[in-house]
């Protein structure tokens, strides 16, 4: 078989495979919500409400049904594209989600931008001079920003730039005296539209100020990963054979990183900054927590704490669509661009 037909093959097996592993997750994240210690009525209507209306609100909420047909009408309605309501004030779990959503991607894509290009420069940077100062801090940077935990650097962040210089917000996404802008959901896509149609650029300045400190400190955790993993690929691909024959045609150091070593360097590159769209759900929930962002992480924390089992299952498998879309999607692209990769 040719290699476009595997690689069309390999395609529509990782697409077929996506939604068993969105079912999996689902029965795994339905499950352990219900097997957890807490109960959703008990947070809603706490412990002294009497016995009728405890058993009144377990029966409007669809709890006082056996664990089975729990579990087959969350199926049925997942089919259909519905993922319920939410226990708290019967609002549609879409719903939530549409309103929390482009906050987090808004903050995760920015910082992923950043980190990408902290983290090439860092890496990039080392090759400079093997071993020299500049390699060992380069290195001591990925170590050190990889260990570092997140709510300690958010709150030295909030501390150095919002308290004592005063030259940042200290949480939010937006300032209250001015109106959010209107449109999509992310902010900096609405209030540059509104800059560039209404001349208004307020509402763009107070959007880059709210989403500087909380981007940036995301994006150092992350930036550490990708320096790492720049400059051991790129030391290995310095150290390889194509790279030696092509230095003894006499090419340049510089033409022999550009063109031939760093090219191959960065497909793993590229896979791991697929692999880190997963960390940031983690890291994204203490930063959402600490900076007050109005993401889908705080939202799902605040779910957990209600026992809101619609609304944590509806986050939880959005999040995990998002995740395995751009694995596949890195996948995909890195078999493209690798001629070596056999399917």
């Amino acid at each position: 078989m040719s290699r476009p037909g595997r690689l069309l093959r390999y395609v529509l097996a990782r697409l077929a495979l996506a939604p068993v592993m969105l079912w999996l997750l689902a029965t795994l994240v339905f499950l352990l919500l219900r097997l957890a210690p807490g109960d959703p009525v008990d947070a809603l209507l706490g412990t002294r409400a009497s016995a009728a209306a405890r058993a009144a609100l377990r029966a409007q909420l669809g709890l006082d049904q056996s664990l089975l047909v729990q579990y087959g009408r969350f199926l049925l309605k997942l089919l259909q594209g519905d993922l319920g309501l939410t226990l708290t004030n019967q609002q549609p779990v879409t719903e939530v989600i549409g309103q929390t959503l482009p906050a987090s991607l808004e903050l995760g894509a920015v910082a992923l931008l950043l980190a990408a290009v902290v983290g090439l420069a860092v890496g990039f940077s080392g090759m400079a001079r093997a071993e020299g100062r500049v390699d060992l801090a380069a290195r001591l940077y990925g170590i050190g920003t990889y260990a570092l935990p997140s709510f300690w650097l958010a709150m030295v962040a909030q501390l150095v730039f919002a308290v004592w210089l005063r030259w940042l917000p200290v949480g939010g996404r937006f300032p209250p005296t001015l109106l959010p802008p209107v449109g999509t959901g992310f902010y900096l896509l609405d209030s540059l539209r509104e800059g560039l149609l209404l001349g208004d650029w307020l509402p763009l300045q107070g959007t880059l100020r709210h989403l500087a400190l909380p981007a940036s400190t995301l994006a150092v955790l992350l930036s550490g990963i990708v320096a790492n993993a720049l400059r051991l690929n790129l030391r290995r691909a310095m150290a390889s054979d194509y790279v030696e024959a092509a230095r003894c045609r006499g090419l340049s150091e510089r033409r022999l990183i550009l063109r031939h070593a760093l090219p191959n360097a960065l497909l793993p590159v590229l896979t791991i900054l697929g692999i880190t769209v997963a960390s940031l759900i983690g890291g994204a929930l203490l930063i959402e927590v600490t900076f007050s962002w109005p993401g889908v992480a705080a939202r799902l924390q605040e779910a957990i704490g209600q026992r809101d089992y619609p609304l944590v299952q509806g986050i939880v498998l959005v999040v995990a669509a998002l995740v395995v879309a751009v694995t596949v999607t890195v996948d995909v692209l890195v078999a493209l661009l690798d001629p070596r990769l056999e399917f």
